[in-house]
């Protein structure tokens, strides 16, 4: 998605493509109006015939491997001009055997010739002197046996700027048939070489003898050179090697050097007795001697899929113009809680709050009985990130955003919309006291990662105090110190960062200034302007009150102080700022810095007049952050309706979108949730979650999406076994990547990778 940003913002480029799901995103690729490189990596199919090991397979990786041939030709299909690249197959020698899979997917034969020859010359810019036949271009071309995209074409030779280099000999002689092989150890044994043509040949061996056995080998020719690769299964056990020539050829005969499975060594010779034999086993058919019989390959696929995981729909949802019916509605407005209310949204949009409401055309819900909320907001979230969530390398690091490695197929997006989640702040991690840019995305599951974003809205960036920051909390074990390692080098990054910013500032402010661009100091000015707003990661007293003098000093100012486990101890002092409080509800004791957390403190801090929200900062908390809104009243005794606020309108007011969300208004999007009974209890359930009038959630259609996603997994299951059986390269069940990760604050890439081996401390912390 961003190479696709790229050309959106700097014109029209050639993007390189490797992840092979091109076929998901094809309104996308249109607006660039670029030209594409697209890899013929396809996936091998993972080996599931056994139960078990097919549950390590996820059903994205099954879909993947179904439909990766399907998108030269979708591609093809959809007027995007590509080239085709080796780049990612393990072995170049199966590029002509994927790109024939993909011409009986439907990539025809005229545009896989553009696509290697006078299309990536175009994007070369050398097509005046390559690309195609005609005169006083260079003489680049091949000579080939038949139709170049013909499964048994044989590539002769090579011509580069005039030069022949010979591929295959064009005269070959016709190796065709049965041989004796003699040899120490090699008794008995009958070799059969047959083909199509004398240029494609495929090997069995057999043995005669008490306990007679044939098999398949792999026969490789090189001019004159062969070379015989085959196990008889116990007669010997093990495989047998062969390399040598050709010394004969009335009748044919050859010798060379054996290696037999015990690794002793003979000289062999193979005399030819007559024609082929049939009713052997078949070969190993393709290009360059190595003649492996292709896979039978179905070209029946299942549909695209948004997101391309699991849960995700063949079509993506649209708005909706719905119209409930006497729902208890939660309005988080002046009106507070109304009884037997209809709610209408329309274009995305909520149209009407009131009673006997009607309108024509609508979707009509009875909602008696049921609650009606706004979306719940989370203002602290690390789900859908890919590639890591800290970049812990350096004390300042202002410059990254979380925004360029959004990942909207995270089934978490999914799961948190069936806990009425509609938005989450995507953070930074807290390794750093300065970290990186944040991003508030719309749970719209299935989009791409740059609609996911929110519109409008503005621009935060997270700091962080504590442990994380100094590195403390590592056990004592510290490869790779860097400054900060004290309370002191924290306080002083930030009194450095901004005094260099403002200079910066200055500096770039002088008409006719050479100073360089820094996009890290860009986004401290950007700070300094009120025009990006921070998040600060915290828990301590002391260090809190470090921040805020230093905020006064340097003239900046603290929008949020998120976890603050102790802003009970803070919040007059917070007041007189206008600094918001994001916390938990009820975490304690998890490590040294929280030793004093209480859980009546976000009843605190709301009574003293701050902007107070609860938050997850973890992907499971945060589907029920419903009932850690009900923790408030429990702790405190919040009313229901200010403690629903705590999760709904005070996030949305700390992100500076609560006059777009948080409340149910009429003009306000249509983020709603649709409640089974209250919506703080812990039997409460939601039946349909809308995010702009789109129903992404809904739950009696979640059982019929489980009910087909287990169907089409037993499909595809039983298309590899079948594909297996039909002599297809597999793979091991599980490889093909790891789990996806699961980050909080202060979670490493190294940690993931130690966690997900089972080799490293899954123990989390905030």
């Amino acid at each position: 998605m961003r190479a696709n940003k790229i050309a959106k913002e700097f014109g029209k480029q050639y993007i390189f493509k490797t992840d092979g799901k091109e076929y998901q995103r094809l309104n996308e690729m249109k607006a660039t109006g670029s030209s594409f490189i697209i890899p013929l990596a396809f996936p091998a199919a993972y080996d599931v015939e056994d139960p078990i090991d097919a549950r390590n397979v996820t059903y994205e990786q099954m879909k993947e491997w179904e439909l990766d041939p399907t998108n030269p030709a979708t591609l093809e299909k959809a007027g995007i001009r590509f080239a085709i690249t080796t780049y990612g197959l393990d072995n170049n020698t199966s590029f002509w055997t994927n790109l024939q899979k993909a011409m009986e997917f439907g990539l025809t034969e005229k545009q896989a010739l553009n696509a290697l020859t006078t299309i990536p010359a175009e994007m070369l810019g050398v097509s005046d002197k390559v690309g195609t036949l005609a005169a006083g271009k260079m003489a680049n071309f091949l000579i080939t046996s038949a139709d170049l995209f013909k499964k048994d074409n044989v590539i002769y030779e090579n011509w580069v700027e005039g030069r022949k280099y010979v591929v295959a000999k064009m005269e070959i002689s016709d190796l065709r048939g049965a041989y004796a092989l003699t040899g120490a150890g090699l008794s008995n044994i009958t070799l059969n070489l047959s083909g199509a043509t004398a240029a494609t040949l495929s090997l069995s061996a057999m043995h005669t003898g008490v306990d007679s056995t044939r098999t398949t080998g792999t026969f490789t020719r090189t001019g004159d050179g062969v070379s015989f690769y085959f196990d008889l299964k116990g007669n010997p056990t093990g495989n047998i090697r062969l390399n040598g020539y050709i010394t004969s050829l009335s009748p044919v005969t050859m010798k060379g050097y054996a290696v037999l499975p015990d690794g002793t060594s003979t000289n062999w010779a193979a005399t030819y007795t007559g024609p082929a034999q049939a009713g052997g086993p078949g070969g190993f058919g393709g290009r360059g001697g190595n003649n492996a019989t292709a896979a039978k390959t179905s070209t029946n696929v299942g549909p695209v899929i948004y997101p391309f995981v699991a849960y995700g729909n063949a079509e993506i949802p649209k708005a909706e113009t719905v119209l409930f019916k006497n729902a208890t509605v939660w309005t988080n407005e002046k009106d507070g809680i109304l009884k037997n209310t209809d709610v209408l949204i329309e274009n995305g949009k909520i149209k009407a709050v009131g009673q006997n409401l009607s309108s024509a055309g609508a979707k009509v819900i009875d909602a008696t009985g049921k609650h009606i909320s706004p979306g719940i907001v989370d203002e602290h979230s690390h789900i859908a990130i890919t590639g890591g969530v800290n970049e812990g390398t350096h004390a300042v690091t202002a410059e990254v955003r979380t925004a360029d490695v959004l990942n909207s197929e995270d089934i978490n997006l999914y799961r948190q919309l069936a806990g009425g989640v509609t938005i989450s702040h995507i953070l930074h991690g807290s390794a750093n006291p300065i970290g990186g840019q944040l991003q508030v995305i719309k749970h719209r599951w299935g989009v791409t990662p740059d609609e996911m974003k929110m519109d409008g809205a503005d621009g935060f960036i997270k700091f962080a105090l504590g442990e994380n920051v100094k590195g403390s909390n590592n056990n004592g074990i510290n490869t790779n110190p860097r400054f900060p390692q004290t309370r002191m080098g924290v306080e002083q990054v930030y009194v450095d960062a901004f005094q260099r910013a403002k200079e910066y500032k200055a500096a770039r402010a002088v008409k006719g200034n050479t100073v360089r661009r820094d996009l890290q100091l860009d986004a401290l000015v950007e700070i300094l302007d009120n025009k990006r707003f921070i998040t600060c990661h915290s828990y301590v007293q002391s260090e809190i009150n470090m921040l805020m003098h230093v905020a006064d000093s340097m003239g900046f100012r603290i929008n949020t102080f998120t976890h603050i486990l102790e802003g009970y101890k803070v919040a007059d002092k917070m007041k007189a700022r206008g600094i918001a409080g994001s916390t938990f509800s009820d975490w304690w004791a998890y490590k040294n810095e929280v030793a004093e957390a209480i859980p009546y403190n976000g009843k605190l801090m709301h009574e003293v007049g701050l902007v107070t929200g609860f938050n997850s900062d973890d992907e499971e908390m945060a589907r029920r952050l419903n009932q850690e809104a009900g923790k408030a009243v429990t702790y405190g005794k919040m009313s229901e309706e200010e403690a629903l606020k705590l999760v709904t309108l005070n996030p949305a007011k700390m992100l500076h979108i609560d006059n777009k969300v948080g409340s149910i208004k009429p003009g306000k999007d249509a983020d709603i949730v649709l409640w089974s009974t209250d919506p703080l209890s812990i039997y409460a359930v939601a039946e349909k979650t809308y995010v702009d009038g789109v129903p992404y959630w809904e739950l009696d259609k979640d059982a019929a999406k489980q009910k087909a996603l287990k169907a089409d997994e037993g499909r595809l299951i039983q298309k590899m076994i079948e594909a297996k059986g039909g002599g297809a390269t597999t793979q091991r069940a599980g490889a093909g990547g790891r789990r996806r990760p699961q980050y909080e604050c202060e979670t490493t890439e190294d940690e993931q990778a130690d966690f997900v081996s089972g080799l490293g401390n899954t123990q989390g912390s905030k």
